[in-house]
């Protein structure tokens, strides 16, 4: 049973979200032979300033007021 979790910025609708997991299970079922019943996908919205590289955020995050 895969989980795959995909951590990515906001701003995906859910058509676009529904896609991608849609061809994730399918390349699992061809190339792993795994029931697309027994695949389940997880996406993580992180906002950019959150998402630390190198000990840099990709974004500065918004002063409040």
């Amino acid at each position: 049973m895969p989980i795959v979790r995909i951590d990515l910025f906001p701003g995906r609708d859910h058509e676009t979200k529904m896609k991608i997991a849609t061809e994730i299970t399918r390349v699992l079922e061809a190339q792993a032979g795994i029931s697309p019943s027994a695949t389940t996908v997880i996406f993580s919205e992180i906002a950019p300033s959150d998402w630390v590289v190198g000990g840099k955020p990709f974004a500065t995050p918004k002063k409040d007021g």
